[in-house]
């Protein structure tokens, strides 16, 4: 991580704030309201060090974009160093586009969501409008180094239109029925973000 990276300010929230009882997995939204939580207990840290913090969770605004035919847009995550910055993730498949909640989004009553707003703007480009957005649950996934240091909040998008990669760290991109990600799944050739795969279950039943 460079210099820059590692002293953005970025929402950071106490594991212990957040999480009164852990759980693995997904929690669907009319559960618990963990984004309430998230909003009143929240401060902002050097992203360099809450990556290194497993006392401190970041808050991803992790948005599922949806057409009008109920397909969902995914992309494989660059493979290439030169291409993609989080080496964790990269070369994965995902169905979820987001990032960390940053200073700047403070501006906002819901700096949850404008960081949503911000990161759609930044990683895709949307020929269309946006009919809808809702939390559908929060994802939390403690069994490797980049779950235990980050809290999605799970957001579906609908919209109407076409979407594009909008810079070198998404290839692939297309909308895909929920048999095509399943596929991509079972397919031991390829790799999955493990959000993505908790994800779809949830999706699967909405859609």
């Amino acid at each position: 991580m460079n210099e820059e990276k590692y002293n953005e300010l970025i929402m950071v929230v106490k594991r212990s704030d957040l999480l009164s009882e852990d759980f693995q997995g997904l929690k669907k939204a009319e559960e618990k309201d963990f984004q309430e939580i998230i909003l009143d207990n929240y401060k902002y840290a050097k992203r360099g060090e809450a990556e290194k913090d497993e006392k401190l969770k970041q808050p991803i605004g992790y948005s599922v974009l949806v057409n009008s035919e109920g397909d969902i847009f995914a992309y494989q995550r660059a493979k290439k160093d030169d291409d993609y910055t989080e080496k964790r993730l990269q070369g994965k498949w995902s169905w979820g586009v987001g990032g960390h909640v940053d200073k700047q989004d403070n501006k906002a009553k819901n700096p949850i969501k404008e960081s949503v707003i911000r990161e759609l703007e930044e990683e895709v480009d949307i020929d269309g409008d946006i009919r809808k957005m809702k939390v559908l649950g929060y994802i939390n996934d403690d069994t490797d180094s980049v779950g235990r240091v980050h809290f999605g909040i799970l957001y579906m998008v609908r919209i109407d239109g076409e979407v594009e990669a909008g810079d070198g760290e998404i290839t692939n991109e297309d909308f895909r029925s929920i048999d095509e990600l399943k596929k991509i799944i079972e397919d031991e050739s390829q790799t999955v973000e493990e959000w993505s795969k908790i994800a779809l279950d949830l999706l699967e039943n909405i859609l």
